[in-house]
């Protein structure tokens, strides 16, 4: 039985996860970002019992399909600019239409209508997201970023990162107290 969980978009979700399904006795094949696949198929009253064990956690059960449908998304464009060393160099409307196996013009237009943003700009605020975790460990300088994160340019970069945060990167470098976001708060 496969479960899917909104708000499941770190390893830390998955270890609430993980745990709950423990505590509950509930055998799974597969624990990913987003989803759970079980072993058997779970009866309504233990449904019940991890719908709101999830709850507790900030974690929420889904049942329906259009939520279902744009928590895949919002999985695959997480792991794409989180959890991958470099993005793809296709564009990300072809990388998504083909990692979910629909047309990207119908995950756009759900995606719109749920959200009330566009993909494109999610995939922005995440990556400027990304770009600021990448400039708190110091470890890459703009330039290795920029190419890392697909930017035609340091300069395309920079102008995006102020566009969205109001500050340019290096003024965001100085700052003493650097804020970020939760990814399940994009």
């Amino acid at each position: 039985m496969k479960l899917y969980i909104k708000y499941m978009v770190s390893i830390r979700c998955k270890m609430v996860v993980k745990s709950e399904l423990e505590k509950m006795g509930i055998d799974y094949k597969t624990l990913d970002l987003g989803y759970v696949e079980t072993v058997n198929d779970l009866n309504a009253n233990t449904l019940l019992q991890l719908k709101k064990a999830l709850q507790q956690a900030g974690l929420e059960l889904m049942d329906d399909q259009k939520a279902i449908l744009i928590e895949k998304i919002k999985k695959v464009i997480i792991e794409m600019v989180h959890y991958s060393d470099a993005l793809p160099k296709v564009k990300y409307s072809d990388y998504i239409g083909e990692k979910l196996g629909q047309d990207y013009t119908h995950l756009a237009k759900i995606f719109s209508e749920v959200k009330g943003i566009t993909i494109e700009h999610y995939i922005i605020a995440h990556k400027i997201e990304r770009v600021k975790e990448l400039l708190l460990y110091d470890e890459l300088n703009l330039t290795q970023i920029s190419y890392m994160l697909n930017y035609s340019s340091v300069s395309h970069l920079s102008q995006q990162f102020k566009k969205v945060t109001g500050l340019t990167p290096s003024f965001f470098k100085q700052l003493k107290s650097k804020k970020r976001i939760a990814l399940e708060q994009i």
